[in-house]
């Protein structure tokens, strides 16, 4: 009887407890969709057409930006040794210190009172691009021992232009530390900054180091390229008579070794081009739909 007392009163005051909390919770209900979020959306697509994309802003006109930090950062992403002083030289390019003594000169202040103290890169990136080019082609030579020169020089030019370099620039975040007069940087710029990197990891670390950064980020652009999209031969069966020469070896003969379908529309020949005496002819062969000079057929 005590037991089934104590137990209903328990019953009773949880009862009464339940009822007080209930009554003091407040429910509220959430759509999680504003009325006025359409009607915003669509005159910030319409004011989107109209006016079009808004202009690029270069990073340094962003917030948290810290310039002395980014170019510290710089060289240790790249785990390179840079010396600060020639690092900031080599992303200061002529254009920028034109347009800021012109903005000065715009805003009446004097150039004595407030002399803009920078140095370009141009000494950098002169020393840059005499060291990438001689770095190239001696990688090229070393590489390809067979490749004559002009394959060479091909290549180093296709290494060394603006579109892979820029390519490059790009992707190390050369672009946001370039001081440039126009943004987003034209090429050119980012060209010559590229190069003026170069020439200060030369200066700072010395040309084995540069030599290893050029071999790791510009060398191996070089993957997945065929070498006649970098080459075009003019002359190909001169230019094989010319290395042939250089090495002392007999003058190529081509013989028309195959041939079918000749009254055809589509005839096929099978070319071959010998070299040697005839006890010991070495040589290769190559098919072609035009009949005319064998040499051209097979070479091209």
């Amino acid at each position: 009887m005590a037991s089934g007392y104590i137990v209903n009163r328990g019953v009773l005051t949880y009862g009464i407890h339940y009822h007080h909390v209930c009554r003091n919770v407040l429910l509220t209900q959430t759509r999680e969709k504003k009325r006025w979020m359409k009607a915003y959306t669509l005159l910030m697509e319409r004011k989107l057409k109209i006016e079009g994309l808004p202009p690029p802003k270069p990073r340094s006109q962003k917030p948290n930006w810290d310039y002395h930090a980014e170019v510290q950062a710089f060289s240790s992403r790249l785990k390179e040794n840079f010396s600060p002083e020639l690092l900031k030289i080599a992303f200061v390019n002529p254009c920028y210190i034109q347009s800021e003594k012109e903005r000065r000169q715009a805003l009446g202040v004097d150039s004595e009172t407030a002399a803009l103290v920078l140095g370009d890169n141009i000494q950098l990136n002169t020393q840059g691009l005499e060291f990438t080019k001689s770095f190239l082609s001696d990688w090229c030579r070393a590489s390809f021992p067979s490749l004559p020169s002009k394959g060479v020089v091909a290549i180093v030019g296709h290494l060394t232009s603006h579109p892979v370099v820029c390519h490059v620039a790009r992707n190390l975040a050369i672009e946001d530390l370039t001081m440039s007069a126009q943004f987003p940087v034209p090429d050119e710029v980012l060209h010559s900054t590229f190069l003026a990197v170069i020439g200060a990891l030369q200066e700072s670390s010395g040309p084995e180091r540069a030599g290893l950064f050029l071999r790791d980020f510009l060398v191996t652009q070089l993957v997945g390229k065929d070498l006649f999209e970098m080459w075009s031969v003019v002359n190909p069966m001169g230019l094989l008579v010319e290395e042939l020469s250089k090495r002392n070896v007999a003058l190529p003969e081509p013989r028309l070794t195959r041939s079918a379908g000749a009254s055809t529309v589509l005839p096929l020949y099978f070319v071959g081009l010998y070299r040697g005496s005839r006890g010991d002819r070495s040589g290769c062969r190559g098919g072609g739909g035009t009949r005319g000079p064998e040499e051209n057929l097979w070479l091209h």
